[in-house]
Order: C-alpha cells, then sequence, then structure tokens
C-alpha cells in the first residue's frame, strides 16, 4: 500500500459511512473515533449539518400535515354551507350564508397570505428601514388596537422602556401586535401585561412582551416559534388563530438581522425579539 493510500484510508472510512444516509434516513452519524485530529472538527461540523437536515425535514413533514388540516377545516365548512343552501333553498337565508362563506374566505386568504410572507422571509426579504424616533409611540399605536380584547379579558397594559433606530415600521407594528396578542390570550385575568424596552448594545435593542400565567415548559418554549405550533393540543383558538404568528414575528426578527427570545419562570411568561437598530 502506498503511502498517499495509506493516508487516505480515514476518507475511505468516512465516505464508506456516507453511502447508508439519505433523505429518509439521516439519524446515523459519522463515527469520528479513531480518526486522526485534522478530520475531527470536519466530522463535527459534518454531523451538525445532518443535525439541522433531519429537523428541517421533520418540521416539513409535519409543516405539510398542518398546513393541510389547516386549509382543509374553512374549505369543508364552504363547502358544506354551499351545498346545504343549495339542497333547501327555502330554508336558509342567504345573506347568512354569504356572510358565513365571507368569513372563511378571509380566513382562508389569511392563513395564504401568511405562508407566502414565510417564503419571501425564508428567501432572504430583509427589512425596509426607516428611522422610527420611538418604539414606546409604536407599541402604544398597536396597543389601541388591542384595547378592546384586553378590556375582555380584563388586563392592563404597561410600557417601560424606548429606543429609536432604523426599523421597518410596519412590519414591526405586526410583530408587537402578535405578541400582545399572545400575551392577552395565555395571561391571568386581573394582571398587566408588560411591554418592555431595552437597549441592548449600541446597535441592538429589545423589546420583550410579559404576562402573568400558567409557566410553560422548556419543551413547548422551544417549538412556540415553528409554524403552526400550538401550545395547546386543542384548537381552541382556532377560528382566529391558526399558529403562524410567533413564526411570523420571528421571520420579522431575522429580517432585522435579529432574533428570538422567549422564557418562562416564576409565574411569567416573556417572549420578545431582539432587533438590529441600525443599518449594517
Amino acid at each position: 500500500m502506498s503511502i498517499v493510500s495509506y493516508g487516505l484510508a480515514p476518507v475511505r472510512q468516512l465516505a464508506y459511512q456516507l453511502r447508508s444516509l439519505s433523505a429518509d434516513n439521516l439519524r446515523p452519524r459519522l463515527d469520528g473515533a479513531g480518526q486522526p485530529a485534522e478530520l475531527v472538527p470536519l466530522v463535527e461540523q459534518f454531523n451538525g449539518l445532518l443535525g439541522r437536515l433531519d429537523l428541517a425535514y421533520t418540521q416539513l413533514e409535519g409543516f405539510n400535515a398542518d398546513v393541510s388540516h389547516e386549509l382543509r377545516t374553512p374549505l369543508a365548512t364552504l363547502v358544506a354551507s354551499n351545498e346545504l343552501a343549495l339542497r333547501r333553498p327555502g330554508n336558509f337565508d342567504m345573506e347568512e350564508v354569504l356572510s358565513s362563506n365571507l368569513e372563511e374566505l378571509h380566513r382562508l386568504t389569511g392563513i395564504i397570505n401568511d405562508m407566502l410572507f414565510l417564503s419571501q422571509a425564508d428567501r432572504g426579504a430583509t427589512a425596509r428601514r426607516s428611522f422610527v424616533p420611538s418604539l414606546a409611540a409604536i407599541v402604544e399605536r398597536v396597543a389601541d388596537y388591542h384595547e378592546a380584547a384586553l378590556a375582555d379579558a380584563d388586563l392592563r397594559l404597561k410600557v417601560s422602556g424606548d429606543s429609536s433606530g432604523h426599523f421597518d415600521e410596519p412590519l414591526l407594528r405586526r410583530a408587537v401586535s402578535n405578541l400582545i396578542g399572545n400575551a392577552t390570550q395565555y395571561a391571568k385575568r386581573g394582571t398587566a401585561i408588560e411591554v418592555n424596552i431595552v437597549i441592548v448594545s449600541d446597535t441592538e435593542v429589545s423589546l420583550v412582551v410579559a404576562n402573568q400565567g400558567e409557566m410553560v415548559s422548556p419543551e413547548i418554549l422551544g417549538r412556540i416559534f415553528d409554524r403552526f405550533f400550538r401550545a395547546s393540543a386543542s384548537r381552541e383558538h382556532g377560528q382566529k388563530n391558526h399558529g403562524l404568528g410567533l413564526a411570523i414575528t420571528s421571520a420579522i426578527a431575522r429580517m432585522h438581522g435579529g432574533r428570538t427570545t422567549a422564557a418562562s419562570t416564576n409565574g411569567k411568561t416573556e417572549i420578545g425579539l431582539v432587533l438590529v437598530k441600525t443599518f449594517a
């Protein structure tokens, strides 16, 4: 055996291990035991890549199932109401039928528009920034739209801190609305929802929405920004929410060069985002 062939033996061993991998079988990992020190970082990086690919395929399978479920429900409602109206026209108020159908069509449109937005974010769409003098003022304006829901839930909203910077204001309003809506849904009645704006550094600002309520497990916290994920297995709020709000919030954070945050301790759940507030 030549010196070159001997030196390449570890590479051939890794190539042999790779033969068992496929799109349907990404669970095996390369065995780096006994490999030269120079190849160990490569093996570790490749195993990390396999882990991310495996997770992506798993999420894609779940995403397809969730999309089918979310679209099937309003479509089934539309089909059923139309069939009944056509079979027994004299027993139906057509205005009521059309109103019900329009509601379901709006729901379908919302799901599709949200999915298109997420698709654009995945393809690298970035925020269209302009100078925003006050994040607190944006939060206050968004809170006005949630006034009725907050009152129904016997909740107050408090805003602390402020910052300025270059942001995409429409996207930021959407993210804040999603966070306040989520907190309103799970907050304990009679408590306050807190929106805390903190300057993290010269280039970053954090906006976190906190609510008092039941603790959220680490397993759920790790998935709350997944598409179509709901903390409750029952679709109690399915008519109003289709599980894309926090996924969109996460996408908006990425479009601003930032990230999302989530924590739940001592009866307080804090969900928010960190944004790069200046141009790169």
